[in-house]
């Protein structure tokens, strides 16, 4: 698991968000999210774009 999905489930889990909600908060399917945690899939370079705005959002 990269960093950055690291970072990403860590925000997900202190905010009490739902893999199903994270997804609709990044426009993907839940499917989609599911496989970035489980290592099958990493986001693309629009994906990890839209991570990095709502992780840098929330340290803000």
């Amino acid at each position: 698991m990269s960093k950055l999905i690291r970072k990403l489930e860590g925000y997900r889990l202190e905010n009490k968000i739902s893999q199903t909600k994270l997804a609709e908060i990044l426009g993907v399917t839940f499917v989609t999210v599911n496989r970035w945690f489980t290592g099958k899939f990493g986001p693309n370079k629009i994906q990890r774009h839209h991570i990095k705005k709502l992780l840098k959002d929330e340290d803000e």
